[in-house]
């Protein structure tokens, strides 16, 4: 069963959702960009399975966690390391579901020691990372909003608080339509019944204090990260499927070759929602032999 607890951050309160056995190791969750603020319950079952109590980290702006303004991606490393502390953690797995992938990047690059192994699942590119055209293959809505987020803040928010609104009201059936261009037809056909009620609950959930959150991560994965990938020194597999409208097919291509030792799973019959769905449990597999290599 999962439970919440707030803890003192660097820059102010954090809230995290415990899941999965208490005596478990801990894998310390970024979600996705807007927040989904639990993880879902079958993912968990799948960690309990193996022994892995899931620690989701709720970025500042989001649900219960205090805004920080500004905020850079390189700044989750020291919000998960006063996590770690918190909870009596040592050494952690971490990983990242979409704008949470640069996340568990970060965490992986500054916390070197502390992390056991980190994996991305169709986690973005930095934003003028070279050689890659970053926008081709999204869908119109994250192109919209891409575009309103490098004409600055104030277009950016007048784009996302209607969106907010939209998705508050939100259920399962009209996320189909708020997706839009942005969904595949792998993707399609895993967002109905108990996945799709989850994603919009957990939205709400996490969007209920404002829209910051979201407005943050925009500003912040189109700037400066503020680390190296080359900084990475744990094991790292690059999630990634071919049918990805969200995050396109390229940036896990790109990740995979620009991050030193990483390996690749590039899939050819998914897209942003079904890969998870489809493989997380070879994920946590993959991160749990790392660890015993």
């Amino acid at each position: 069963m999962a439970t919440r607890r707030h803890i003192a951050g660097p820059r102010g309160r954090l809230e995290v959702d415990l899941s999965g056995p208490d005596d478990g190791e801990t894998l310390i969750f970024h979600m996705g960009t807007p927040s989904a603020a639990s993880m879902y319950a079958p993912l968990v079952e799948l960690g309990a399975r193996r022994g892995i109590r899931h620690v989701l980290y709720l970025r500042p702006g989001y649900a219960g966690s205090e805004r920080c303004k500004g905020r850079a991606v390189a700044d989750c490393a020291a919000d998960v390391a006063a996590v770690a502390d918190a909870l009596g953690v040592e050494r952690f797995y971490t990983a990242g579901r979409s704008g949470g992938g640069p996340h568990a990047l970060a965490t992986a690059a500054l916390l070197r020691g502390r992390v056991i192994a980190a994996a991305t699942i169709a986690g973005c590119a930095p934003r003028f990372a070279d050689g890659l055209d970053w926008l081709d293959g999204m869908g119109q809505e994250n192109l919209d909003e891409i575009a309103a987020a490098e004409a600055g803040e104030n277009e950016l928010l007048a784009f996302l608080e209607p969106h907010r609104t939209k998705l508050m009201s939100a259920e399962a059936a009209d996320l189909l339509a708020e997706f839009g261009d942005l969904l595949s037809d792998a993707d399609r056909s895993v967002m109905t019944g108990e996945f799709a009620e989850y994603e919009a609950e957990s939205t709400r959930a996490g969007l209920e204090t404002g829209v910051w959150g979201w407005f943050d991560d925009d500003l912040e994965l189109i700037r400066d990260w503020g680390f190296e990938l080359s900084d990475i020194s744990c094991p790292v597999t690059i999630w990634q499927g071919a049918q990805d409208r969200m995050v396109p097919f390229a940036h896990g291509e790109w990740l995979a070759a620009h991050i030193p030792g990483a390996r690749a799973m590039l899939l050819a019959d998914h897209g942003h929602m079904s890969l998870a769905l489809g493989h997380y449990g070879d994920l946590l597999d993959d991160l749990i032999a790392d660890g015993t290599r």
